[in-house]
């Protein structure tokens, strides 16, 4: 486990490796900034969004997809340092103070995203799992989370995976996605009380493996397909908040994670927000890009 780059991010989350630069790009949803690693040369760049970046998707046009405060965006990163940002689809959420949260694309190329309450103490169950297609954004598919997260797919596309993070719920489900994109046979796959964190983002490996970041325990967990648990990884912070799969090989887990409020005992301080990498023991599967 060591540290890819110099930067600090005070909520890093939504790790995507794109082949096809030898990137790994990532947000941090508070500063409102989109960063990027480059593999071959160790350099970062990062680009000022104009509000809350949540989480980020390859497009298949170019450029990345893009979950923000008021709607899906294609966003078009230059070297230069600037970066046109197009909106798609707009969103109105069912109150004020709220933002997208987790989001990823499924086999198909249609985006999955999940919307929270800013606020988490309010514990407010308007949080809602979205579609994004050809179609546009689809009516909320599941209603009544606090804080959606853990999205993943299942490596021939026909599970979805979901969490809500937040310490009332602390829950993984499982729903069957039918090639038309619909969902059905929600149930209940590991509940996160039983295990130390709570659920936040998530990656799925070659095999069916299901690591989900262990947030407040300062863990990486992984588990079967099937719920049981399998092992855990140790990071050296508090807050861990998404992992991903990437490098030429496939063979690393990136890791991204959220700078607490107050130092937390145990932690060294000075690694709280950094980007993560390590190589888990099993190769992950590529991202497959936004299809408009």
């Amino acid at each position: 486990m060591r540290v890819l780059s110099p930067t600090r991010n005070q909520v890093g989350e939504s790790p995507l490796w794109c082949a096809a630069e030898q990137v790994l790009y990532w947000v941090d949803i508070e500063a409102q900034r989109l960063h990027r690693y480059d593999w071959t040369s160790s350099e970062g760049q990062a680009w000022p969004m104009p509000e809350r970046l949540a989480c980020i998707a390859l497009h298949a046009d170019g450029g990345l997809l893009a979950a923000m405060e008021t709607g899906i965006f294609h966003l078009h990163p230059q070297a230069d340092g600037a970066c046109r940002v197009d909106l798609l689809q707009d969103i109105s959420f069912a109150r004020t103070g709220m933002r997208f949260n987790d989001g990823r694309c499924d086999r198909a190329g249609r985006f999955w995203v999940s919307s929270m309450v800013r606020d988490m103490s309010l514990a407010a169950r308007d949080g809602a799992l979205y579609c994004y297609d050809q179609r546009g954004l689809s009516a909320p598919l599941v209603s009544g989370l606090i804080t959606g997260n853990g999205l993943g797919l299942s490596p021939d596309g026909a599970t979805l995976y979901l969490s809500d993070s937040h310490p009332d719920v602390q829950q993984v489900w499982t729903f069957a996605l039918a090639a038309d994109g619909s969902l059905s046979q929600q149930r209940t796959l590991i509940d996160m009380q039983q295990h130390p964190g709570r659920p936040d983002g998530a990656a799925v490996d070659a095999d069916g493996g299901y690591w989900i970041c262990a947030n407040d325990a300062g863990m990486v967990h992984r588990f079967l397909p099937d719920g049981t648990y399998d092992r855990s990884l140790t990071v050296p912070v508090s807050k861990p908040s998404m992992c991903a799969f990437g490098g030429p090989s496939m063979e690393h887990l990136f890791i991204t994670s959220i700078t607490p409020a107050q130092a937390v005992p145990g932690y060294e301080r000075a690694l709280d927000g950094a980007v993560f990498i390590t190589k888990p023991g099993v190769r992950g599967l590529l991202e497959t890009p936004f299809q408009p």
